[in-house]
């Protein structure tokens, strides 16, 4: 392999009032942990620093009661570095399909209240789920970042995922409009000699403008190697996050990969002085993390099972918690084995929210119920009737009629069987008395009844209740 050194700047992307906290601390971070250093991580020169979106919609209103609106409104007060958000396409921050003018209307607000970069993705890469919400982010005037899940699966001794599989995808995504090419590495199964190969296949095939962005987690502690071979081929931007919640579950520490580039020519620009006081206060919130027993310190380890089963970690803690339900912790590896099994069943998706729960779930029905498929999972049903999208590779036909029985498999874009919702859903919060502006609305239409128990809270406070006594759902009537 010739390795090709050039003079071009690595970009980061930095994921601690994001990603970090959600895969390490159950998205658990709380504003006023996040306002004291924001003007410092704005003056570091990330490419983005990504806030909001994934898990943090719900966490806020469910866990945190805080208004996720209100909380991107005060990070754009205080950052001028693009705020960067994850969003699920057709699916927006929730797990079904929502119609197309609630994600139109979802994204525009998300821009309007100060989201800069929008990385968007398909769990099962079907480039027609994400087409409204592309759309609609370059509409608003939003950086695109369309991004295709990286997976893995060898049949008969070869790779089915090739490197021409992602850069079909790739170039797809760019054709209908994509600014940036995310490669999506959520269970950090892509191995450094692959990496190399495969961002030099992307970046061949891609506009010199379309930047690559590659994403990863250290659960197999191989993220920095990779990142490190990425480099080299040619990647323009990496995730990564402050070291007090880096590593593990979480992506490649910040400070390693700026020390590692200096001098180099890939050398961020970043002065690892000025990242010194900001890891000094993540060290107190990762310290109340663990006194509150919410960051658990295996999460920090490494799990090589990942590369086995391709099991990400908050796959992993759904499989051990409905085990413990059913009485059957005993069968973990049973399950463990069984997820590629049912994997290969349903053709074989990238194991991301919201596939992954659905073959995790349906893995452990099989190995509980003592009989494969003799128990389906309604989301089972819907993953083989194409009601998510289009399968990665075709399906057993015995396997479908099992699961299916008489049902019929549909092929057009899920959202085309979806009429427009969002006026019916502000005609509810309004009836129910919760509107207070449009992103109640949005709020509500992603999560209905977290949404309702927080607007609930939200008027006890108006009431005079304190912050704890209506964490106790105790309202005043």
């Amino acid at each position: 392999m010739e390795l090709n050194f050039e003079n071009r700047k690595v970009m980061l992307t930095e994921t601690i009032l994001r990603d970090a906290h959600q895969s390490q601390a159950a998205t658990r971070m709380k504003i006023e942990e996040m306002l004291p250093v924001l003007e410092q991580l704005d003056d570091i020169g990330y490419y983005s620093i990504e806030a909001w979106g994934g898990a943090t919609f719900d966490s806020c209103l469910r866990f945190l009661n805080e208004d996720p609106w209100e909380r991107l409104r005060t990070l754009k007060a205080h950052l001028k570095t693009p705020i960067q958000m994850l969003l699920r396409g057709q699916n927006l921050l929730g797990y079904r399909h929502y119609a197309d003018d609630v994600v139109e209307k979802f994204v525009a607000k998300s821009i309007e209240n100060g989201v800069g970069v929008i990385r968007v993705f398909d769990a099962l890469n079907d480039p027609r789920n994400l087409e409204v919400s592309m759309q609609a982010i370059k509409k608003y005037g939003g950086v695109c970042e369309a991004t295709i899940c990286y997976t893995s699966a060898v049949v008969d001794g070869q790779e089915i995922f090739t490197d021409e599989y992602f850069v079909k995808l790739a170039k797809q995504l760019e054709e209908r409009g994509a600014d940036n090419i995310c490669l999506k590495d959520m269970a950090n199964l892509l191995l450094p000699f692959r990496a190399y190969t495969l961002v030099s296949a992307l970046k061949k095939a891609l506009k010199p403008t379309t930047k690559l962005h590659l994403h990863t987690h250290n659960t197999t502690g191989t993220g920095d190697m990779m990142y490190l071979m990425a480099i080299l081929a040619g990647v323009d931007i990496v995730d990564t996050a402050l070291s007090p919640l880096g590593n593990g579950t979480s992506q490649p520490a910040t400070e390693p990969l700026v020390a590692t580039l200096k001098g180099t020519p890939y050398d961020t620009g970043i002065d690892i002085n000025k990242l010194l006081p900001i890891v000094k206060h993540f060290k107190t919130v990762e310290k109340r993390l663990k006194d509150d027993k919410i960051l658990n310190e295996k999460s920090k380890g490494i799990d090589v099972n990942t590369l086995l089963y391709q099991v990400p970690g908050g796959m992993l803690s759904n499989l051990i918690n409905q085990l413990e339900k059913a009485g059957k912790a005993d069968k973990l590896m049973e399950c463990l084995a069984e997820v590629p099994n049912v994997r290969k069943d349903c053709g074989y998706p990238p194991l991301v929210t919201p596939s992954s729960q659905i073959v995790g779930t349906q893995a452990v029905m099989n190995v509980v119920m003592g009989q494969r498929y003799k128990m389906v999972t309604k989301e089972t049903k819907d993953l083989f009737a194409g009601k998510y999208g289009t399968l990665p590779m075709p399906i057993d036909a015995e396997i479908a009629k099992k699961v299916l029985g008489d049902a019929e498999r549909i092929t057009c874009r899920p959202a085309d069987l979806l009429k427009p919702e969002y006026e019916d859903i502000k005609k509810k919060v309004i009836e129910l008395g919760y509107y207070e502006k449009e992103e109640d609305v949005l709020s509500y239409a992603v999560f209905e009844q977290v949404a309702e128990n927080f607007f609930k809270w939200r008027e006890a406070q108006k009431k005079g209740v304190d912050r704890d006594l209506a964490k106790t759902g105790v309202y005043p009537v």
